[in-house]
């Protein structure tokens, strides 16, 4: 069972931290479908020193997700602990995240996400002050290194479980992989059987049975499901189905992914308004028809829509379509 200092978890099976995606709308939809733990998109420190409008409603935190990861990012120790401490008295989180692995240039380039992976001495520090300063449990998401070059996976876990952190998670990639190439699981069982703390092991998880096989094959106490996940929350139910009965259920209709769709986008207007969850909805709509057939006309209309009421007449007019040609209705 996963357990991250006093929390247990009911499966260890873990939503990403994807940026741009994990709103509580997403996140709400994953806890629903049976994911253990979900955990929030990364928050600014200095926009939340700056109470910067954007960044403290990414804060916002539905009681209905818990138990909640809360993902910060920054460069500096001062910045990243006053952020903490404010995340720590101000939401109702149940873990506070640092995340080491974000690999996009303009993050790095401030000395935060994957910069981190270079110097395992800041690592210690870092993660050191911020658990003196919070009660929450403080764990890290990073990657195995920065390069081919330099894979300090093993010294930057240590580093963190020395600093009292209560458990690190794992992409198999390093910095300059991006999202491309083969996330390697032999360090993340390196790490594994270097540290006493869970440890979540991240990348290429694309079935229930690549969850399965992880957990048995590399030892890790979690995975943790991002992309996969996307527009398609099934993924994390047929993977907690498979890991507890050993069986895994039918993949679902077409009209139930939409039906699902439709539930997000609801609660994305609840969150954001009509506007500004119907634009944001174009890219998960695109997720959601993905596997169904003949969706190229549908999936280019999806991005001219503004109001809910095309989106849902546009998505439901092509299940409807998709369902008279499954019945033989249509030639």
């Amino acid at each position: 069972m996963l357990k991250i200092g006093a929390i247990t978890m009911k499966n260890p099976v873990v939503l990403a931290p994807m940026a741009g995606v994990c709103n509580p709308a997403f996140r709400l939809i994953a806890k629903d479908f049976g994911a253990g733990l979900v955990c929030a998109e990364m928050v600014s420190d200095k926009g939340i020193l700056y109470e910067n409008e954007k960044s403290l409603k990414m804060l916002y935190v539905d009681e209905r997700e818990k138990p909640l990861s809360l993902q910060i990012f920054g460069g500096e120790r001062e910045s990243l602990v006053a952020a903490a401490k404010y995340v720590d008295k101000n939401t109702n989180a149940d873990i506070i995240d640092i995340n080491m692995g974000c690999p996009v240039p303009k993050i790095t380039k401030c000395d935060a996400g994957a910069r981190w992976l270079l110097d395992p001495n800041k690592i210690y520090e870092m993660v050191a002050a911020t658990v003196d300063a919070v009660q929450k449990p403080v764990t890290v998401k990073m990657r195995v290194g920065w390069d081919e070059d330099h894979i300090f996976a093993v010294q930057n876990a240590q580093a963190v479980e020395r600093a009292g952190g209560a458990a690190v998670s794992v992409h198999g990639r390093t910095r300059v992989q991006m999202y491309e190439g083969k996330a390697n699981w032999d360090i993340i069982k390196q790490v594994k059987e270097s540290v006493s703390i869970p440890v979540i092991g991240n990348g290429d998880i694309s079935t229930p049975h690549d969850a399965k096989h992880a957990l048995e094959t590399y030892g890790v106490d979690g995975v943790m499901i991002g992309r996969a996940a996307l527009g398609n929350p099934w993924m994390l139910y047929r993977t907690v189905q498979f890991l507890e009965t050993g069986e895994i259920p039918a993949e679902p209709t077409p009209r139930e992914k939409i039906d699902i769709c439709m539930l997000h986008m609801d609660r994305l207007i609840d969150l954001k308004g009509e506007d500004v969850a119907v634009r944001e909805m174009r890219k998960h709509a695109a997720w959601y028809l993905k596997g169904l057939p003949k969706t190229g006309t549908v999936r280019n209309e999806v991005n001219t829509k503004t109001t809910r009421d095309e989106m849902s007449k546009l998505l439901y007019g092509y299940i409807e379509e998709v369902e008279a040609k499954q019945q033989g209705k249509v030639s």
